[in-house]
């Protein structure tokens, strides 16, 4: 694996995990500060937060600072009961993939919706497959608008605890059978994002990376999976904190990026896409178990290190 503890071009913070410092809500445009102050030269904005901050604003400090995006979190939720609904939601993923254009990032990250009314304490409907219909027709009628603004779709399968309210695709093999469906060609306009959080438990989890392959992986998450795990969204420790085998697929992660490397200006695509910012997310600054980020504690060679590098 390559080393990063000399330098942070491949480090990226997904700015949720840093929302809240000192007790009080931080501003996206402070965090951006902070990240360029630190020399973290990437971020994944959540959609709330540019919206707080304002988009355009967003997308002046973003190129001020000469940071790139990574991602952008987050699109999907395409459930519902009923087809008002269900158009509702197909309008607001085409804002989100607006925004993405707007601010330039490299794909838009998809948590794709499961049990309508689930999130809110009151499911409507106990049908899971019909939502996993729902899943793959809204997000095919999505892959044509996002085609037509050049913003690829990132794929978050996540953990299994999240089968009702927030996500019914829970394995990377389903969301790539998703895409092989959807995007038979993999010309780059549909994929995955990797999270280790989500995805360390599954034993197809190395082979369903290499099928991946360096045309489906827009994006690599990382933190830990603490034992015991007393909240199921918000305990994440940080790298190197808990029982997850980062360096080993974090190396699975680069063993299928290699193809890539060897195309025709190939190092330039890797940036372009980020397909290589192994630190995105940083979910390992998450509610850690610190339950909160002070601004001193945002120290990008500490969390390389932690990586396993």
């Amino acid at each position: 694996m390559r080393d990063f503890s000399d330098g942070h071009g491949w480090l990226s913070i997904n700015t949720a995990t840093v929302r809240r410092q000192e007790g009080r809500e931080r501003g996206l445009l402070d965090i951006v500060g902070q990240c360029e102050a630190q020399g973290i030269r990437a971020i994944s904005p959540w959609r709330d937060q540019v919206a707080a901050a304002g988009l355009e604003a967003t997308a002046r400090a973003v190129k001020a600072a000469g940071l790139s995006l990574s991602g952008y979190c987050r699109g999907g939720m395409f459930t519902a009961t009923d087809a008002a609904g269900l158009e509702a939601a197909a309008q607001d993923n085409r804002r989100a993939v607006d925004e993405a254009a707007t601010l330039g990032a490299a794909c838009l990250v998809l948590v794709v919706g499961a049990l309508p009314g689930a999130l809110d304490g009151r499911p409507r409907s106990k049908d899971i497959g019909l939502a996993r219909r729902q899943v793959e027709d809204g997000l095919g009628a999505l892959l044509e608008y996002a085609r037509s603004c050049g913003m690829p779709l990132a794929i978050e399968p996540l953990h299994p605890m999240y089968a009702a309210d927030r996500a019914c695709v829970n394995t990377l093999e389903q969301a790539l059978d998703l895409c092989d469906a959807l995007d038979p060609a993999a010309g780059g306009d549909l994929g995955v994002a990797v999270d280790v959080y989500h995805t360390w438990w599954d034993p197809k989890l190395e082979a369903q990376v290499r099928r991946a392959g360096a045309a489906r992986l827009l994006a690599f998450h990382v933190c830990d999976w603490l034992t015991p795990t007393t909240d199921l969204l918000n305990d994440r420790g940080m790298m190197g904190d808990g029982v997850i085998d980062i360096p080993k697929i974090r190396g699975w992660v680069e063993d299928a990026l290699v193809a890539i490397g060897s195309w025709p200006h190939g190092a330039l695509l890797l940036s372009a896409t980020g397909l290589g910012l192994v630190a995105f997310g940083l979910y390992a600054l998450i509610l850690s178990r610190y339950g909160h980020i002070r601004s001193p504690d945002l120290d990008p060679t500490d969390a390389l290190k932690r990586m396993g590098a």
